[in-house]
């Protein structure tokens, strides 16, 4: 679960972290009153349990009230990674020094917590490189070292090595108490008097431990309304899922990327997943199909990925399949891709689905020109392949 940017922020503070002022706005008359009181220049940002808000153009920058109520009524009431905006939160902008990047999270493959550190804060952390790790257990209190190791690891000395040990520590005690997944600050902000903030939070809990954190809940009440809807985009799927009994083709999850995506469930849709990162691609949603839906619903999934305005490409995936039929799936692919006006050829950069009536499935592809890969191009090999 989610909990959005102000109500992570207001978690923090009471924990003592230092956090920006700043004021929600659910109107446009909101974030000018807002700016009016912060002192005129603010950075509005929207609140939704999304990241990549800025780079999706879910954050402005103001400098006096009226400009902060124009970009609000830009802001509020729009529809961004497929959840239709509600509530701003207005903060007083900094003056910045220096950015930084400090989160917390888990390393599944070594079964350890860690504390990630880097000097090169903002947009595209994972592109900079970089980035330091410290470990330590969830199991015992946290000791002294964890956090001087971290800012020893964004090059700080002095008072600065100093106030963000501490920070940092702080942040790791925060990330176990609370069973979190992830607890970013990114990014880290130092302003020209050498104070530091969070400027910005990505806070994560983990589904199976909230019943221990009911209390937490209760403070971030937003969050809680929202993880109990889902996105427009997430609905519209579960629409055409419930009309039509014949497979599975609901679960459907936005993200901010060019390459949608028609894969398989479970560790086939991972393994996709993580090739297209590892490769550099960006994925415009996560998506689960399987036991062979019909023409119909493929070809609607089809249209609803493809109507995203930021798709590009369309990438279809899935392991060895005996409970689909591969010639089903290329004519719901191809038909939606029809019915949007565009070419099959344009739009899907790779098709992989072998198994049942497979060669019938190769025939129509192929009189479209459609590139694909039978069960001797991996998963990552297809990926690279379109690379």
């Amino acid at each position: 679960m989610i909990i959005v940017e102000y109500e992570a922020k207001a978690l923090l503070k009471a924990r003592g972290l230092p956090i920006p002022d700043g004021m929600t706005a659910d109107t446009p008359d909101d974030a000018r009153y807002a700016a009016e009181t912060l002192g005129g220049a603010v950075v509005l940002k929207v609140q939704i349990p999304m990241g990549g808000r800025m780079k999706a153009g879910g954050v402005r920058f103001a400098d006096t009230p009226e400009a902060a109520e124009a970009a609000a009524r830009d802001l509020l009431g729009m529809t961004l990674l497929g959840w239709r905006v509600e509530r701003l939160l207005v903060e007083r902008r900094l003056a910045i020094a220096g950015e930084y990047y400090l989160g917390a999270t888990y390393d599944s493959g070594q079964r350890s917590a860690l504390l990630l550190a880097s000097a090169a804060g903002g947009i595209d952390i994972e592109a900079h490189g970089g980035l330091g790790q410290v470990r330590f257990s969830p199991n015992v209190s946290i000791p002294d070292y964890v956090g001087r190791e971290a800012a020893a690891a964004l090059g700080l000395a002095g008072k600065a090595f100093a106030q963000v040990s501490g920070l940092a520590k702080s942040l790791a005690e925060t990330f176990v108490q609370w069973d979190a997944l992830l607890l970013e600050c990114n990014p880290l902000l130092v302003d020209d008097g050498g104070a530091w903030w969070i400027a910005d939070v990505h806070l994560e809990l983990d589904d199976d431990a909230l019943y221990r954190q009911k209390a937490l809940l209760e403070l971030a009440p937003f969050s809680a309304a929202l993880a109990a809807r889902r996105s427009a985009f997430e609905m519209s799927a579960a629409a055409l899922d419930e009309r039509d009994h014949r497979g599975a083709a609901g679960r459907l999850v936005a993200l901010d990327g060019t390459i949608g995506l028609i894969i398989g469930g479970g560790g086939a849709s991972l393994t996709a997943m993580d090739a297209l990162l590892d490769a550099g691609l960006s994925p415009a949603n996560y998506c689960e199909i399987g036991g062979n839906p019909s023409v119909w619903k493929v070809k609607e999934l089809t249209k609803l990925i493809l109507r995203q305005p930021q798709v590009e490409k369309l990438v279809v995936i899935m392991n060895v399949v005996s409970n689909t039929r591969v010639d089903l799936m290329a004519r719901g692919v191809i038909k939606g891709i029809l019915e949007l006006g565009r070419d099959p050829r344009d739009v899907i950069a790779a098709f992989r689905i072998p198994g049942s009536w497979e060669d019938e499935g190769a025939k129509l592809l192929d009189h479209y020109g459609v590139r694909h890969f039978g069960r001797e191009t991996t998963i990552e090999g297809v990926i690279e392949e379109i690379r």
